[in-house]
């Protein structure tokens, strides 16, 4: 039996909301405060309406939900009616497994959940991660980007690294599969920690992968790293813009940002908050309704 299976013995719930674009994120963060997963999909060709879905255990801390809906609320002036379906868990799992084949992302990587059985067919760096993590699985268009764009730096050998959100650790466990480094992992939800060292250990890479609890750049010891010659942060928009000056200020010169979580329309708003801070566009990687955006320190000057 997996550790998802174990945590999920219980009745589960689908909860949604449906908001226009812009309301996207702060519906997204409000139902992160129960759900352990969440997805966005598209209502349409128009990008007008977005889906934003979630899942938790039954009857989860609806008063907490109820505020962070409010609060979504008055921040977008959009008020959704939050939809609700029982699901129950075994049924879930096995969509869950079923819509998790193995996913082949870019030149060098194949992500594969623990419900696949035998080795990759491929010759690619091969990660398995528990299929019931819906976020950071290889399958989301941010994930994807991410991991494309590290293909793309991987040629630089960066010595320091961080994952800053780790969620699942997949861009953690890519980073040190692929280059053989250390990498220390950040999330500021518990869980997220717990599932970044099992996965690590899953996958072999338990002393390279050290994951930690901590609220973003406040993380006591971080800056004592610093400085990070590549940053992953796929996160939300909102939270990147807050956090540029502390990545400008600890990214080494010469040093690479691969910033992700971002609709189209929200990418201009955090190269913007990154480019006020010094950082230069390197590249723009699109998959899907999702952007990543790869910046650049310079090497001789001076950001933050």
């Amino acid at each position: 039996m997996t550790a998802l299976a174990r945590r999920h013995a219980t009745e589960l719930e689908t909860i949604a909301v449906t908001v226009p674009a812009e309301a996207v994120e702060a519906y997204e963060e409000a139902l992160s405060v129960v759900c352990t997963t969440i997805g966005i999909f598209e209502m349409d060709d128009s990008q007008i309406l977005w889906r934003v879905e979630g899942v938790r255990d039954l009857g989860h801390g609806e008063g907490e939900l109820a505020a962070a809906l409010a609060l979504a609320a008055a921040v977008t002036g959009h008020e959704a009616a939050l939809d609700r379906v029982r699901t129950e868990a075994e049924g879930w799992l096995a969509r869950t497994y079923e819509s998790f084949p193995e996913q082949l992302v870019g030149q060098r990587f194949a992500v594969r959940g623990t419900h696949l059985d035998g080795e990759s067919a491929s010759r690619r760096i091969a990660i398995t991660l528990d299929a019931g993590m819906a976020f950071g699985s290889g399958e989301h268009g941010s994930t994807r980007g991410c991991l494309r764009a590290l293909e793309r730096v991987a040629h630089r050998r960066p010595r320091r690294i961080l994952d800053m959100g780790c969620g699942s650790g997949i861009l953690a466990m890519a980073a040190a599969a692929l280059l053989r480094r250390p990498v220390l992992a950040i999330d500021i939800e518990p869980w997220s920690v717990r599932t970044t060292r099992q996965n690590a250990a899953l996958n072999g890479l338990g002393a390279l992968v050290e994951a930690r609890l901590g609220n973003g750049w406040r993380t006591p010891g971080l800056k004592r790293r610093a400085p990070f010659d590549l940053v992953f942060a796929n996160i939300l928009a909102r939270p990147l813009c807050l956090m540029a000056q502390d990545l400008a200020l600890h990214l080494a010169p010469g040093g690479t940002a691969i910033l992700a979580g971002l609709l189209h329309g929200q990418a201009g708003m955090v190269l913007a908050a990154h480019r006020r801070q010094g950082l230069v566009l390197e590249r723009r990687l699109t998959e899907g309704d999702w952007t990543t955006l790869v910046l650049r320190k310079p090497s001789g000057g001076h950001a933050g």
